[in-house]
């Protein structure tokens, strides 16, 4: 099965942003990412997303790394399990 018609444009990081995945659910609106930048962060999600998009552990997000606090991020995006996978397929996500 060809997979060329099923590609969607994705959401893509800007300057400022790297993929990475949810490790682990710290509570209090914050989460462990490991992004794909090899750093491990602890993640803000932002109250625009609390809300409306659930965020679980594997889920592939968006980060936005603190310019003054390395160790800490802001997720700015969500992917569909889909996307995820797509993402995965093209290379731009390394899992375990």
């Amino acid at each position: 099965m060809s997979d060329s018609g099923s590609r969607k444009s994705l959401r893509m990081p800007d300057d400022d942003e790297v993929f990475a995945i949810v490790t682990n659910m710290l509570g209090a609106n914050r989460v462990s990412v490991r992004c794909m930048d090899g750093k491990e962060r602890t993640a803000r999600i932002p109250g625009r997303m609390q809300k409306r998009i659930w965020i679980r552990e594997d889920d592939v997000v968006l980060v936005e790394p603190w310019d003054w606090q390395d160790e800490k991020a802001d997720i700015a995006w969500r992917y569909s399990k889909q996307d995820a996978d797509q993402l995965r397929r093209e290379g731009h996500i390394q899992s375990g």
